[in-house]
């Protein structure tokens, strides 16, 4: 049995496969999550939900049968889709006398410190007012070419369960949990109960292509996890189709896989790690071992240079000769600045800048990435 009787705040994220039936949404399923989610309000516990299906409820909402792949296309959709997804929770949430509130997401919003604060605050007003936010990204703006998006879903509800101190993330699926090899394939597959470190060899149980199994589910249900892991977050992914299995899951039930927490980080931490940064430092190969056998701080003469450009404050990604985005982290000078001081000593440094502070940023200012973690 799993002990979640110290969870207080929980956020679970709903699958497209999960809502979608033949004439748009399953509303049969919806009720049943409300209902499960009323139980645990009932038990104190706050909830916060992000959903998926907007996308595929316009599409079926103008009778559109071929696959979405167009990006301003998918923007429409999901402009027709998301009231009609709304609509949907609130009509079976005011059963239980729960109120909604629809939260659209963009990963700027992630970016920007002031906004990181600003959200934080009015999601925890929503939870005190006994209110379930539901999250969705802002696919009508949030595109891959801008930068601006998530990438899926699920790794949008494990920055918000980071965000917001969640202590159990449950990703809810048409998959049952995390097997050593597809089970669809493999009557020999083991189910792993218990996850205590996201490894490449956990990933690699992952692969595959062309698979809901694979790619296209479980690898970026172990990112997420990773993600909601660093953030001191536990992750529990498992079948949607199971009987109560919300309720089950917070009763102890062993059902899908537990991915165990790390511990917890700082509020500055967190939003770190939740940016997106847009500019890069590249640092040569001593620094990169100083940061990350050593923990040390990056000093100027471990620049080999700077891409982008980047106010004192903002986010980066530290990067290495290969490309691999090591550490995000806050540089305590901006790009210009850094830029008349790469790959010099102190004493050179000092006759530019007039001082004699020769540090990037400290490792408090930083964070590891997934690649670094592997």
């Amino acid at each position: 049995m799993r002990d979640f009787s110290k969870v207080k705040r929980l956020v679970i994220k709903v699958g497209t496969n999960l809502l979608s039936d033949k004439s748009g949404i399953n509303r049969a399923r919806i009720f049943d999550i409300a209902r499960q989610v009323s139980e645990l309000r009932e038990k104190g516990i706050e909830v916060l939900l992000v959903s998926s299906g907007a996308i595929g409820l316009g599409a079926k909402k103008l009778e559109h049968e071929k696959a979405v792949s167009y990006i301003t296309l998918r923007q429409a959709f999901a402009a027709i889709g998301q009231p009609l997804l709304m609509q949907a929770y609130e009509e079976a949430f005011s059963i239980y006398n729960l109120v909604t509130a629809q939260v659209l997401l963009t990963r700027s919003v992630m970016n920007n410190r002031t906004s990181y604060n600003n959200l934080r605050s009015s999601v925890s007003m929503l939870l005190k007012l006994g209110v379930i936010p539901v999250f969705n990204e802002n696919d009508v703006i949030s595109t891959s070419e801008s930068g601006n998006n998530f990438g899926d879903n699920d790794r949008l509800s494990a920055y918000i369960a980071s965000k917001i101190d969640a202590d159990l993330l449950i990703l809810l699926t048409d998959i049952d949990a995390l097997y050593d090899s597809d089970p669809k394939k493999n009557k020999d597959a083991r189910r792993l109960d218990t996850v205590n470190e996201i490894t490449s060899e956990i990933f690699s149980y992952a692969k595959g292509k062309g698979s809901e199994f694979s790619t296209g589910g479980m690898k970026t249900k172990l990112l997420a996890a990773k993600i909601a892991q660093r953030g001191a977050c536990a992750t529990i992914i498992a079948s949607g189709y199971e009987k109560d299995s919300l309720v089950r899951i917070m009763e102890g039930e062993s059902i899908g896989t537990l991915i165990l927490p790390k511990e917890r980080i700082s509020q500055k931490q967190r939003w770190i790690m939740n940016s997106m940064p847009k500019a890069k430092i590249i640092i040569d190969d001593g620094a990169k071992k100083a940061l990350l056998e050593n923990n040390s701080s990056l000093l100027f003469r471990g620049i080999l240079e700077i891409k982008g450009t980047f106010e004192k404050g903002e986010v980066v990604f530290i990067t290495d000769r290969e490309g691999r985005n090591l550490f995000k982290a806050v540089p305590l000078l901006n790009s210009t600045s850094l830029r008349l001081v790469a790959g010099l000593a102190r004493d050179e440094s000092e006759r530019i800048l007039g001082t004699r502070r020769d540090i990037v940023f400290r490792p408090e200012d930083s964070m590891r990435t997934e690649y670094a973690e592997l």
